[in-house]
């Protein structure tokens, strides 16, 4: 298990060269999502020397380009919505080959109000299958966030993986501190129904009450060797911030004697 970032929201006001020199400096953090829209630029609309060129500098830096964060989603009725959706999506895919990175993440929003549930899931299902077989031959995954109004909720994701049934696609871990994840206090629960699709993790705020401790402890079990990636709020100090969260990442990854 490791530790990285995405640019959401400690970093995004710091164009590429800034990220990774920054990263660097701070150490500790190995890996970076690139979430779309923010200053670092890396975006689908870069063309063939500037895709080459992001990475290179990635590798022959200590920061791995591990993925891009979009905000496609396909939950939507309309056909046209989910198609401009899904081509925006398979533009990421191909930017991702191009810069080396690993994976896209995806999201589902909500269930659709008025309409079954089953409804919702199957569109969503259909479209990252689809989505799974471009990627499939570019060889980049994709991972879906744990995210959105009724889509957070760790049954649901399950059952869109049930009906996706595809190896390339996964989910993204998203720690929500919700009822529906954390039952009781422990997240045992929903890890273990998520367990098998799990590709990615995005953590928060390490000082709050989600149970981290249970979760890094859940992963390690898991044999999870991939990365935590921070998804802080913004700060006015973000090399300060990264040095503190680093610290305690440290302590609650280590493992209790005893």
């Amino acid at each position: 298990m490791r530790l990285g970032a995405v640019t959401y929201n400690v970093l995004k006001d710091w164009d590429l060269e800034t990220i990774i020199v920054k990263l660097e400096e701070v150490g500790g953090f190995e890996a970076v999502e690139l979430r779309t829209g923010h200053k670092h630029g890396v975006e689908p609309s870069i063309g063939p020397a500037e895709r080459e060129r992001v990475r290179r500098r990635f590798e022959k830096s200590k920061i791995r380009l591990l993925s891009f964060g979009t905000t496609c989603e396909f939950h939507a009725p309309q056909a046209d919505i989910r198609e401009k959706n899904l081509k925006e999506a398979m533009a990421f895919v191909d930017l991702a080959h191009d810069t080396g990175a690993l994976g896209v993440k995806v999201r589902p929003n909500r269930l659709v109000e008025g309409e079954p549930e089953d409804a919702t899931i199957r569109r969503i299902a259909d479209s990252l299958r689809a989505l799974g077989d471009y990627a499939a031959g570019k060889g980049i995954e994709i991972w879906l966030e744990v995210h959105g109004r009724g889509t957070s909720h760790p049954r649901v994701c399950a059952r869109i993986m049930e009906q996706t049934r595809h190896p390339q696609v996964g989910l993204c871990w998203n720690s929500n501190f919700t009822a529906e994840e954390v039952v009781n206090g422990s997240v045992r629960q929903s890890f273990e129904l998520l367990r098998p699709w799990i590709k990615s993790v995005h953590i928060n705020e390490l000082a709050n009450d989600y149970p981290w401790r249970e979760l890094f402890s859940l992963l390690r079990q898991a044999g999870y060797d991939r990365y935590t990636l921070m998804e802080a709020q913004e700060s006015r100090e973000p090399e300060r911030f990264l040095r503190w969260y680093k610290a305690l990442w440290r302590e609650l990854v280590r493992p209790c004697s005893g």
